[in-house]
């Protein structure tokens, strides 16, 4: 992250809003004789975000966000680049396309002039579904191309899974099952190509696993930039609370139904203490254990 401002070229991300994404898919929804049809064929059961949810390719989807995930299966096609960044919802996932963003465009902005500074981490790290069936020009994007997908690993197109391109999965405790194993399992059998990282491992030592995941996105940083201390600024311009104060965060929208502030709640570790009775931890601590075991997946529940 050069402190001269003229010595880098910038280079302005590409910003897919919700929004687009929403009025798009709504009208595939309501005009694709065929996706009406699958709709009819897929099997339901009742949602809470939605009437229905539909199991598609092994994933439970709302049918809002079903012709982008159809279109990214039929038609996405991964380059040995790209990075893809799997998680689940209110995981992290704003947190990891800041970090992911800002590690590999470090040669290319200042801190005074980051895009981060005034848009929102969604909005520049665009989800698959929303990007595959907005932009035909996929190819052109500046290498390396960073999407993020709430898919599990078995859901997820097969260009991407038989490709060279790598997957960061990050993970919050409670947040298991067969999504998480799938990942995980992928990460021991091929760990250069998929990493599993833990949302409480990033906040204990931020740093470490910045570094880390800089490595595995094939952008690790040099000596020199640990010396002017690149890692700290990264991380400092992609915390919690940095990005939570940010006028665009605080007032912008990134769909005509959730504001941006609606991303950033606490960001603390240990919060599920405040919501889940003694009752909820034990039920949930013994679908963990049943989920888990024999996996050699661990999760700590403490802060």
């Amino acid at each position: 992250m050069d402190r001269g401002e003229s010595s880098r070229e910038m280079i302005d991300p590409p910003t897919i809003t919700k929004s687009e994404a929403c009025d798009h898919q709504d009208h595939e929804c309501f005009n694709d004789d065929s996706l009406t049809k699958l709709l009819a064929l897929l099997p339901k059961e009742k949602g809470w975000s939605s009437p229905h949810l539909y199991l598609y390719n092994g994933f439970w989807c709302p049918p809002a966000h079903l012709p982008g995930i159809v279109s990214t299966n039929r038609h996405f096609e991964a380059q040995e680049t790209d990075l893809i960044l799997a998680t689940v919802p209110k995981s992290g996932t704003t947190w990891l396309k800041a970090l992911a963003f800002a590690i590999t465009r470090r040669q290319h902005y200042v801190l005074s002039q980051h895009p981060l500074l005034t848009s929102n981490p969604h909005d520049i790290v665009p989800f698959l579904h929303d990007v595959t069936i907005l932009n035909d020009d996929l190819p052109s994007f500046q290498p390396p191309r960073l999407f993020s997908t709430h898919l599990q690993y078995c859901s997820l197109p097969e260009s991407i899974k038989s490709s060279g391109c790598r997957i960061g999965c990050f993970r919050l405790w409670a947040l298991l099952g067969d999504h998480v194993l799938g990942y995980w399992k992928e990460s021991l059998e091929r760990p250069d190509k998929v990493l599993f990282l833990k949302y409480e491992d990033l906040k204990r030592d931020t740093l470490v696993h910045v570094k880390r995941l800089a490595v595995f996105m094939g952008v690790p940083f040099s000596a020199e930039e640990e010396r002017e201390g690149v890692i700290k600024e990264i991380s400092r311009l992609c915390s919690f609370s940095n990005l939570k104060e940010l006028e665009v965060n605080k007032t912008g929208r990134s769909t005509p139904f959730i504001e941006n502030k609606a991303f950033f709640r606490r960001g603390e570790v240990g919060d599920w203490v405040n919501h889940l009775t003694p009752e909820m931890v034990e039920r949930l601590n013994k679908v963990i254990e049943e989920k888990l075991g024999g996996s050699g997946l661990t999760f700590k529940t403490g802060s």
